[in-house]
């Protein structure tokens, strides 16, 4: 591990939604470096997610430098994953220690590095900081509650996050409204999207095809309950192919169904301009990810969260998103809704413009290099 000259702040990376996330960060301090910025940066991949079509074609795609320590903690059980990154980032600080720690969103990495960084004395900056689904049979929300619960600086993408943080009595300095670092992902590459190779061999038009996406343990991890959404799904959708990058969680349980609908395409999980080229020109996106609700309601495409809560209500009251349950009867006049041309217009939400990377290593200088 090469020494890092300081003042220096750890990025931590370790799954899929992670990289979009880091990507306008790096980018918006590498940019104030060649002005003259003083701050540097140590880029920590703790390899929560290993397969490359899961993690390494975001460092390609996004132009994410390599990471300057990989923990390479690989596969196994959340308690086995949170362990082994704490092992690993402790090893890590212990050599050389920061000045912060900057974790992004809500996967196991997110929560395990800020529990060591605060047991080692260094100060914690969560990005996408406060955000609730009130859930807590999922795993994000634990890693997102505990993290807050020791954050000593949060970057918030809504004024409902904000609130969230307020309401446990934070003090208002430490929250910084910034915007969505995805979106600067987002919109930084949309010139750059691409069709993925089974575009032309599929046959899709812009418009003629659904995307899908499933990982939720609600939704997979049962073979009767999947068969049942997908038939739904392939029920409803008035013979349009739907595309499905399949994620790993779902693929296993995919190989025990005995039959699927004949315009259920499974593909692999895309990269991230292959993937989204196809939720840019699809008719609709139906999903259980919280992150493709952000995107799809910048894109303007219509968008079916398989979900009974949220933790993005934004994309609700102010996008292209609708949150319907994980009951597949509930789907009907939700899709009966889109092919009729009924619906909604959205909006995007405040500060969601491109910039917010630039306004995190704004408020990081400001801190840590005066």
């Amino acid at each position: 591990m090469d020494t890092i000259a300081s003042p220096f702040i750890d990025i931590i990376a370790g799954a899929r939604p992670n990289f979009m996330k880091i990507a306008p960060i790096i980018q918006a301090m590498e940019a104030r470096k060649r002005q003259g910025g003083r701050l540097n940066y140590r880029l920590v991949h703790t390899g929560q997610h290993y397969d490359a079509r899961m993690s390494g074609d975001f460092f390609t795609q996004l132009s994410i430098p390599h990471p300057h320590v990989n923990l390479e903690v690989g596969s196994g059980s959340q308690a086995e994953q949170t362990a082994a990154i704490m092992l690993g980032y402790e090893r890590v600080l212990h050599a050389q220690s920061c000045q912060l720690c900057l974790v992004v969103g809500d996967v196991t990495s997110t929560m395990a590095c800020a529990i060591v960084a605060q047991k080692c004395l260094v100060p914690v900056a969560h990005v996408e900081a406060g955000i609730r689904s009130g859930d807590w049979g999922m795993p994000e929300e634990i890693n997102r509650r505990v993290t807050d619960a020791i954050t000593n600086f949060f970057f918030t993408t809504s004024t409902m996050a904000n609130d969230h943080i307020r309401n446990t009595g934070v003090d208002a300095e430490r929250i910084f409204f910034v915007g969505n670092t995805m979106i600067d992902t987002l919109l930084a590459n949309l010139p750059r999207l691409r069709p993925p190779p089974f575009w032309e061999s599929l046959a899709l038009q812009p418009r003629s095809y659904l995307v899908l996406t499933l990982h939720r343990p609600s939704n997979v991890d049962s073979s009767a309950t999947l068969s049942r959404l997908l038939h739904t799904i392939g029920a409803q959708s008035r013979g349009l192919p739907i595309i499905f990058p399949v994620h790993p969680r779902t693929a296993k349980m995919l190989r025990s169904l005995d039959s699927l609908p004949e315009h259920l395409h499974l593909v692999e999980p895309q990269p991230y301009l292959e993937f989204n080229h196809l939720v840019r020109h699809a008719k609709a996106v139906i999903t259980d990810s919280g992150g493709i609700t952000e995107e799809t309601t910048v894109l303007g495409i219509p968008c079916l969260t398989l979900r009974n809560s949220t933790e993005r209500p934004e994309t609700i009251t102010l996008g292209t998103n609708e949150l319907i349950g994980t009951d597949p009867a509930n789907l009907k006049p939700y899709l009966d809704r889109l092919f009729a041309g009924q619906w909604k217009q959205g909006e995007i939400p405040e500060k969601w413009d491109g910039k917010t990377g630039e306004r995190i290593v704004a408020i990081l200088e400001r801190l840590y290099a005066p």
